[in-house]
């Protein structure tokens, strides 16, 4: 099972746009979360089609499952 932590922002037009983290560490907690959340606003450094990222929306940690039936 792989595990994503998703960090989803409003931006200026008010749309959604998600951060992805792949493998969080299993002892991550909401604070430290949302700490980074703040600072990734604060600090103003990703770029999207629809303006400054402005506000926090959520953060989920997303698992998804592989069954591989074969390898060609």
């Amino acid at each position: 099972m792989s595990e994503t932590l998703q960090m989803i922002f409003s931006n200026f037009e008010g749309r959604n746009t998600a951060l992805s983290v792949s493998d969080p560490d299993p002892a991550l907690t909401a604070q430290a979360v949302e700490a980074v959340m703040d600072s990734v606003i604060t600090r103003n450094i990703f770029l999207t089609g629809g303006g400054d990222l402005v506000g926090k929306v959520r953060a989920q940690v997303v698992s998804r499952t592989v069954n591989v039936l074969g390898e060609y």
